[in-house]
């Protein structure tokens, strides 16, 4: 039995090294519809995080691969039976190529060739994705995949100043581990994807 817990110890440690390697937390770049929601609400919260693919991956691609995972299909889930919140894959194609507004609990708030940012119902929350050639490598060119989040302070009546909560202190480190496996989820989404398109 302690070698079984070893074991998975090891597994668990070596998969999440594996993710540090591979998704980063990176600046939110100076262009960013994201940098926007902070400048407009005070003692917002937002981070960023990226990851590099070989090849030219288009922001519908991205953006599709992101939503259709098998990790945000958890996610997915979830919402519809607690919020009452659907969405299926047809959903967030149509999301990726522009012929929808919303998905699921998201709504667009902006969009353009190589960036999206959502608000969710709660107005509170945000969530980015954006696209960006990083140069050519040894093997060709390579695109760097951005994700982010913005959360906004709650408007407390007894408060002057807006605060963050304690929910979100409480679930921040949970927020930044997540936010690199729904990166990571969305990259072997894209490289699935472009092995499917192979003759």
């Amino acid at each position: 039995m302690a070698k079984n817990l070893s074991f998975y110890l090891k597994s668990a440690l070596g998969f999440l090294v594996n993710i540090m390697q591979i998704v980063q937390p990176c600046e939110i770049p100076a262009a960013a519809s994201l940098r926007a929601v902070l400048a407009s609400k005070g003692g917002a919260f937002a981070d960023c995080y990226c990851t590099e693919i070989s090849g030219t991956i288009s922001q519908s691609e991205f953006v599709e691969a992101f939503y259709t995972s098998t990790l945000f299909k958890v996610e997915r889930k979830l919402l519809a039976w607690f919020a009452g919140k659907p969405a299926t894959d047809r959903d967030a194609a149509r999301l990726a190529n522009g012929s929808a507004t919303s998905f699921s609990a998201w709504t667009v708030e902006s969009r353009s060739d190589d960036q999206l940012l959502l608000a969710d119902f709660t107005g509170r929350t945000k969530s980015w994705l954006m696209v960006a050639p990083s140069g050519d490598s040894t093997s060709g060119k390579m695109t760097t995949l951005y994700f982010g989040s913005a959360v906004l302070p709650e408007q407390n009546s007894s408060s002057v100043t807006p605060k963050m909560g304690f929910a979100f202190h409480a679930l921040l480190g949970f927020h930044k581990l997540y936010s690199k496996l729904l990166l990571r989820a969305a990259r072997s989404r894209v490289l699935a994807n472009r092995a499917a398109r192979l003759p």
